[in-house]
């Protein structure tokens, strides 16, 4: 295949909130405070689609983070992801101020009906000239339940029983016009043809969806969708219904097991391997020199993440309550079989840091930190080498970029990076198409029958 043929897709992970996916990118020296301010958002979109990034995401969650202690006291003292601003305001400005990037949002499906995100994303599909995509999440805790109306969460299979047929019923309102229902002939006052204009009259275990839709179809005929489920179900549920997987791999090598592991799936419900984008999160840290970028490494890892803004984020993504535990606990058997999601989080970390005594420290660090993806440390060009390696060794279609701070890890990314990957033939010189489809070279897809 020749360099040309196949280039990776490049997504860049935000979060509508006063920092990144790293927990300590606020107190990063020089950062941007204006988090509260729409012009934040717009300079970032601004910098990602001069760099030509397909799609800038942003990360959602429906509560403060407050299992720890059962108090939200610990993640406003230190910042841990505090702030969660509506998505739907943020990605209709940003419609209104870029002409062609991607434009990604999640929404839950536990939490939300089916009928607003189907109208939603059709909505912010059309204005956006096609260039929308729902990141499709479960939701994970207790607390997301106490802000709308329940005590405790769904467990893991209800929720993915749930999510089935909750994507089923938006897709079929996205498809409830048909591409040529729109008439508009005033002569004869005929708006639209109602016999291509279907109700759905959905009755379903979990939802009954009358329809249609009340917003025609979109540029895009169904925005695509993003799922992250790493578990058998949720890499099943990805593969049926995902066009984008994110992951969390620590070194090429799980990564390329994982990408074996989804494509396989993918192939066995008979959808196109090739139409489905498998990509990993990645933190690039850049720097002029490679001892420039060791030492903002070394700054990043040691110094920006308080303790214990660490352990109230492992709180939330456990759904469990650590404030009777000691940060130098050890990690014990007992432990690990007792609190969901524990297990995972221990493996991913062992992978970085070897066998011997585990600790809560640790663990925790390992949510808050920089540990949850690799790190591609150096110049722009020794990054560039290190994501090719991974693309080109099989294990990716691509990345999703997170930022260590804002706005300059993007900004330093685009300069320094972009322009190695470019000529390397890795990655676009330019937009070729204007839909998000077009970007990720997915086809528009035929209506749902």
């Amino acid at each position: 295949m020749g360099a040309t043929a196949r280039q990776m897709a490049l997504v860049a992970f935000m979060q509508a909130s006063n920092s990144t996916v790293y927990a300590g990118s606020w107190r990063y020296p020089g950062g941007a405070a204006d988090f509260l301010d729409l012009r934040y958002y717009q300079r970032i979109a601004a910098t990602l689609e001069d760099g030509t990034f397909d799609l800038v995401f942003f990360d959602d969650r429906l509560a403060m983070p407050s299992i720890y202690g059962d108090s939200c006291a610990d993640a406003v003292r230190y910042g841990a992801r505090p702030v969660k601003l509506d998505l739907t305001a943020v990605l209709g400005a940003l419609a209104a101020s870029t002409r062609s990037i991607g434009l990604g949002a999640t929404y839950s499906t536990t939490y939300y009906p089916p009928y607003h995100v189907a109208r939603t994303f059709a909505t912010l599909d059309h204005l956006s000239a096609g260039r929308v995509a729902w990141n499709v999440v479960t939701s994970v805790n207790d607390t997301e339940a106490q802000n709308f109306g329940t005590e405790t969460h769904l467990d893991h299979d209800a929720r993915y029983d749930r999510a089935e047929e909750f994507v089923e019923v938006v897709a079929r309102l996205w498809d409830s016009w048909e591409d040529d229902a729109l008439v508009l002939d005033r002569d004869a006052g005929i708006f639209a043809d109602p016999d291509r204009v279907h109700e759905l009259r959905h009755r379903g275990e979990h939802f009954r969806v009358r329809g249609p839709l009340t917003v025609p179809r979109t540029p895009q005929g169904r925005p695509p969708i993003i799922q992250a489920g790493q578990s058998g179900r949720g890499r099943d549920f990805a593969a049926r219904w995902a066009d984008l997987i994110f992951t969390g791999d620590p070194s090429r090598e799980v990564a390329a097991e994982q990408y074996r592991d989804q494509k396989e799936r993918i192939a066995a419900i008979g959808r196109d391997t090739d139409l489905v984008r498998v990509l990993p999160m990645a933190y690039p840290v850049v720097g002029e020199s490679e001892a420039h970028a060791k030492e903002k490494e070394h700054m990043l890892l040691e110094r920006l993440v308080h303790p214990m803004a660490s352990l109230t984020l492992l709180s939330e993504v456990t759904n469990h309550d650590f404030a009777g535990h000691g940060l130098d606990e050890e990690i014990t058997d007992e432990l690990i079989e007792s609190v969901t999601g524990v297990r995972g989080l221990v493996q991913g970390v062992r992978r970085h840091v070897g066998p011997g005594t585990l600790t809560l420290r640790t663990l925790a660090a390992h949510r808050a930190t920089l540990l949850q993806g690799p790190r591609f440390v150096g110049t722009g060009d020794q990054v560039a080498e290190q994501m090719g390696d991974w693309f080109t060794g099989g294990a990716c279609d691509g990345f999703v970029v997170a930022a260590t701070h804002l706005p300059g890890a993007f900004e330093e990314f685009v300069r320094l990076v972009v322009p190695t990957l470019r000529r390397r033939g890795l990655f676009r010189e330019r937009y070729t198409g204007t839909t998000l489809r077009e970007h990720l070279g997915l086809p528009r897809p035929e209506r749902l029958a």
